[in-house]
């Protein structure tokens, strides 16, 4: 049990006495498992307090740099600001640099104006390409941790990710998809947003992995680089659909499904199985509608509060809590959608 407090601070904490705390804390035997229990709870109730008394009265500057479709950063955006409560007393001031598409020169000038003007922190959903890589780099040395956010850098100098483990989201999907379409033959279109993410290339490949096993005769048919917008997506599924007409199911790693729905509606086509990602105010009113079967939904409220959170720990304000954990991958139906899903309105 390391810990920098006097035997004296944690007897009071806990409630004993100092002799009793000094049997446990140099391991002298004869005492009960409950009164070690309580020693080492009196220790983590004094990190608490003492990581409030570090973080009282601190304000952390925050950029959050994201490309993605607007209905993804809005329910960013939405997710930070219901968190900000929860990270008291600190105080977290955010500085919002959402793009939804674009080379990568414009988002690394951006990266690189935010290492000169200075930040606490970067919270960051990018593609996984080199200029990116080497712009992370630039903010590390310049003292600004990085934390990745659902899309991953494994190979920059961020300081950790947050989010789902991808590959298993993938393998989650083909197998509820192989559960629905059960001996029903016909092929799965799997859209990408973009391949050049690696959170949606891990997805993919988990997802053609556990297809593979369960079906090797169904044929899986990608359409890929729409940024998930639903102006582009529109165009490559219903060409996608016009030539192959065996299409009967989707998996769609990211987004555009408004226009993809369209797209089979547009050639009186039928989709038996459409899973999707993310519960946005689209997915939210597709999947109450029924034109969704499910959705793959992590609760981006938490992590964004993981996310700042590790931005403190990176500035000594909060202690070090062990290596980060995956996010809980849910399954979301029209029954069982989490308490604040937001509105069936859309984001026109």
């Amino acid at each position: 049990m390391r810990h920098p407090y006097p035997i004296r601070e944690i007897a009071r904490q806990a409630g004993l006495s100092t002799a009793t705390v000094d049997r446990v804390l140099n391991e002298r035997g004869n005492v009960r498992e409950s009164t070690v229990r309580e020693v080492r709870e009196a220790i983590k109730d004094l990190d608490r307090q003492q990581a409030q008394v570090r973080i009282g009265g601190r304000t952390f500057m925050i950029d959050i740099v994201m490309q993605a479709p607007e209905r993804f950063s809005t329910a960013v955006r939405e997710a930070l600001e219901a968190e900000l409560p929860s990270l008291h007393p600190a105080v977290v001031r955010s500085r919002f640099h959402f793009r939804e598409t674009g080379p990568a020169a414009e988002l690394t000038g951006t990266l690189d104006k935010i290492a000169k003007r200075g930040s606490q922190g970067v919270i960051l959903k990018a593609p996984d390409v080199p200029e990116v890589t080497a712009a992370v780099e630039r903010l590390v040395v310049a003292g600004i941790p990085v934390v990745t956010l659902v899309t991953d850098l494994p190979h920059s100098a961020r300081l950790a990710y947050v989010g789902i483990d991808n590959r298993a989201a993938g393998t989650t999907a083909a197998y509820l998809l192989e559960q629905w379409l059960g001996d029903r033959p016909g092929h799965v279109l799997t859209t990408i947003s973009r391949g050049s993410f690696r959170g949606e290339e891990e997805r993919e490949m988990g997802f053609r992995s556990a297809m593979r096993l369960a079906d090797p005769q169904r044929s899986l048919v990608e359409v890929t680089d729409s940024d998930g917008l639903d102006s582009t997506q529109y165009d490559l599924v219903l060409d996608a659909l016009q030539r192959d007409e065996d299409i009967v199911a989707v998996y769609s790693v990211g987004g555009g499904n408004r226009a993809t729905l369209e797209a089979f509606e547009a050639l009186g086509r039928e989709c038996a199985v459409f899973v999707a990602h993310d519960l946005d105010r689209d997915n939210t009113r597709l999947l109450r509608e029924r034109r969704l079967s499910a959705v793959l939904h992590h609760d981006l409220r938490q992590d964004m509060r993981r996310a700042c959170q590790t931005v403190m720990r990176a500035h000594k304000a909060l202690p070090y809590d062990g290596p980060a954990l995956p996010s809980a991958i849910q399954v979301v139906t029209p029954f069982n959608m989490p308490p604040g899903t937001p509105s069936t309105a859309t984001t026109d």
